[in-house]
């Protein structure tokens, strides 16, 4: 993207991309030079940030336009480290939920399976190594932002939301532990979704970087109504292209969610609107660690059959056009409408 007010989404990618890139080898190396032992552990922080559609950047990037402040390199190093946020989140929920794919790739705990020695507690030194990996990809993620180069009175405008951001996303996190396994419960379930995806991914970036350009509080107030409701259908559709999409698409096994027994609102409205007879068949599925083809395919044909995947696509358009709604009423340029306009398709209507 060339700085100026057009939207070059490939452009924006490619610029956090390097940022990302440069940052994190430039880490990894200095971990790896502890001891050599280390290695894999350093492999596992660039795999980390390798892929990925730079959607939480591009809000923070917005957040910040919108309020009439130019393009900054220095901007998106700041927007570049909610990316390090996201991928300390996905190596966490990854070893949470035991997910073996992420990108169709194997995940960190499973890929340093063979960094352990020896033949005892191998998968559970793994994963021990994972979590460490997640936890330096988010201190990584605050010392991007810091050393930025924006001047220190507009990031100690954001630090607070830095608090903010990582309280409710472990509390979303903490809630759909919690609620794993449970019955299913489409309130709860959405709650789930607003604490644990949808603040971290649309709203928080945007009022980041609004709050780094000096936002009013109206405009921040427009933020919220926006990114909420989007933050949402981005998970909504998540859930969807979990269990329809195509491993190859999305890069994840689509029996994650059901072997989980995990609280997605897909799940619950399907529950909601099931039958005893079809309630006693999710009953005999959900939470088997065997689930395999056939099982998955049983808990399609009752979704299916219920017309619970076109609920959810219901869902994710009122979202979308609330969202949509509140961008068109804000006193934004019209540059930043249209790329957040964009943003927001992108987010809810995307094959993986």
């Amino acid at each position: 993207m060339t700085p100026g007010e057009g939207w070059d989404p490939a452009a924006f990618k490619a610029r956090v991309d390097e940022v990302l890139q440069r940052y994190v080898a430039r880490e990894a190396d200095r971990f790896a030079a502890v001891d050599p032992l280390l290695a894999p552990v350093a492999l596992q922080l660039e795999a980390a940030v390798a892929h990925g559609k730079r959607l939480r950047a591009a809000f923070c990037y917005w957040g910040w336009r919108a309020v009439g402040q130019p393009d900054s390199d220095a901007l998106v190093r700041a927007a570049a480290s909610m990316e390090l946020v996201h991928a300390a989140a996905v190596t966490h929920d990854d070893l949470i939920d035991d997910s073996p794919l992420r990108h169709g790739r194997p995940t960190a705990h499973v890929a340093l399976r063979t960094a352990v020695r020896g033949p005892r507690g191998g998968q559970d030194a793994a994963k021990s190594l994972a979590m460490l990996t997640g936890d330096l990809l988010m201190a990584l993620a605050g010392d991007l932002f810091a050393t930025s180069g924006l001047p220190a009175a507009y990031l100690t405008r954001a630090r607070p939301l830095w608090l903010l951001m990582a309280r409710e996303l472990i509390a979303g996190e903490c809630l759909e532990i919690l609620r794993t396994g449970a019955r299913p419960d489409v309130a709860q379930s959405l709650k789930v979704i607003r604490y644990k995806t949808a603040k971290y991914t649309v709203e928080q970036p945007l009022l980041i970087g609004g709050a780094l350009a000096g936002a009013g509080r109206p405009l921040r107030e427009g933020y919220s109504a926006y990114g909420l409701p989007l933050g949402e259908a981005f998970q909504l559709r998540d859930d969807l292209l979990g269990l329809f999409g195509a491993t190859r698409d999305t890069g994840k096994a689509n029996a994650d969610d059901l072997r989980g027994h995990r609280p997605t609102a897909l799940l619950a409205e399907t529950w909601r609107l099931a039958g005893d007879d079809e309630r006693e068949l999710l009953d005999s599925l959900l939470g088997r660690s065997d689930l395999g083809r056939d099982g998955v395919d049983a808990v399609r044909e009752v979704m299916r059959d219920l017309g619970t995947p076109d609920r959810i696509e219901d869902m994710i358009s009122a979202r979308v056009g609330e969202a949509l709604d509140t961008l068109h009423a804000l006193d934004v340029p019209a540059h930043a409408a249209t790329a957040l306009t964009a943003l927001a398709h992108s987010a809810a209507v995307r094959p993986s």
